[in-house]
């Protein structure tokens, strides 16, 4: 009997086994699939997915075979990786110097050998699809046929393992950033947002005091002051929202009604039925209540603050074809230039546009609302005619 050498770049090879973490798994139906049927194809009563260890082959799937785990340098797929050929075959070992003694033999009777390498995308070979059995044999060119191409399904299978596990970690950081994300921005929200509260109180209170002791003083800077804490305050309030619109996917679909919405957003803006109108009823199966809330609370809000009109008026419409939703949110405001629409739902965007009350938005509204949109399958549009109107259009899957 020969032992088979080691690979040049066997610590290389070992770290490409290592790193699809099929060692010592349990048995899985797909790979027990494929050597029943090599077995079959084969016609021959052993058939093994083998992957070769430091000093041993673990049997991935082992059909016609009780162990799992088998001594590596008394193997016949330790020759077979060393091998260039598509397939390696021992017709007869009984006649063969590398395995004519081989403990193997004589312990489960076996005679033929046939195996292919499974070489990953790198080039490194990880073991081998192989079969057994009891009496010298050939294989015909179908079987060999088979046998490569099902051991190409094998290497296949542990790439599609690899690529999972890769994904799933990927996912798992994903979160579990995005969770220190939000746990910063809701702490850093909150120890902010008391100071500037400080500074716009104390800010007002010196103003009080300098109109009684300096009437004729300038407070310009002292309102860009309270302007500039008004202004970040704004920014931490999106961020917040932007975080709960993230929780509010979290709520299962149901069945609501776009009136119990509409209520819900007129009593939140303390808005009368003479400028805010429900132009459409509608039952509405498979939504999320809370997110179709906020999205429709936001545009809502944005078509009052920025309508400049002495009458403002906003509604909601609602149609649907037979894969999604359809809602319609118009105003009478002030418009939206072409060359900004583009660019209107990017993050921190604000058109340079200052609402009724000469404040600019912060960006983080329409980011989160099509953000919301897009998570929940939908999609959203504009439409504006400068000091006219705007509609909103966003869809929502069935």
């Amino acid at each position: 009997m020969i032992t088979p050498k080691l690979p040049l770049n066997e610590s290389k090879r070992l770290d490409a086994v290592k790193s699809y973490n099929l060692l010592d798994t349990l048995p899985e139906s797909d790979y027990d699939n494929i050597t029943k049927l090599v077995a079959s194809i084969c016609d021959v009563p052993i058939s093994l997915i083998s992957l070769l260890d430091t000093n041993r082959n673990f049997l991935k799937s082992h059909h016609g075979f009780a162990l799992n785990e088998s001594p590596r340098d008394i193997s016949f797929c330790g020759h077979t990786i060393l091998n260039d050929d598509p397939i390696f075959i021992v017709e007869d070992a009984t006649k063969d110097e590398r395995f004519h003694d081989n403990p193997i033999i004589k312990a489960y009777n076996v005679t033929f050998y046939a195996g292919v390498t499974l070489i990953n995308p790198q080039g490194f070979p990880l073991g081998t699809l192989c079969v057994y059995d009891n009496n010298p044999r050939k294989l015909t060119e179908k079987q060999k046929d088979s046998l490569i191409i099902l051991g190409k399904q094998v290497v296949n299978l542990f790439e599609l393992r690899l690529r999972n596990k890769t994904l799933n970690e990927t996912l798992s950081n994903l979160n579990e950033r995005n969770d220190t994300l939000k746990s910063f921005a809701n702490k850093v929200s909150h120890d902010l947002k008391s100071p500037l509260a400080n500074i716009t109180s104390l800010s007002q209170l010196f103003k009080e005091e300098l109109k009684i002791t300096n009437p004729e003083i300038n407070l310009e800077y002292l309102n860009y002051i309270e302007e500039s804490a008004d202004t970040l305050r704004a920014y931490i309030d999106g961020i917040l929202k932007h975080y709960k619109s993230e929780e509010s996917l979290k709520t299962d679909k149901k069945e609501t009604t776009l009136e119990d919405v509409f209520q819900a957003i007129k009593n939140i803006l303390a808005l009368n039925s003479s400028n805010f109108k429900l132009l459409n009823k509608a039952s509405l199966q498979n939504v999320n209540p809370s997110a179709l809330e906020q999205i429709l609370l936001n545009l809502v809000d944005n078509g009052f603050k920025y309508n400049l009109n002495a009458f403002p008026i906003v509604t909601i419409d609602y149609s649907k074809n037979n894969t999604h939703h359809i809602f319609y949110v118009k105003d009478n405001g002030m418009g939206i230039a072409p060359n900004k629409q583009d660019q209107l739902f990017d993050l921190f965007n604000t058109a340079d546009v200052e609402d009724k009350t000469g404040n600019k938005g912060t960006g983080i509204g329409l980011y989160t609302v099509k953000t919301l949109i897009n998570k929940l399958g939908g999609t959203i549009e504009v439409n504006s005619i400068i000091n006219q109107e705007t509609t909103f259009m966003f869809t929502l899957p069935k």
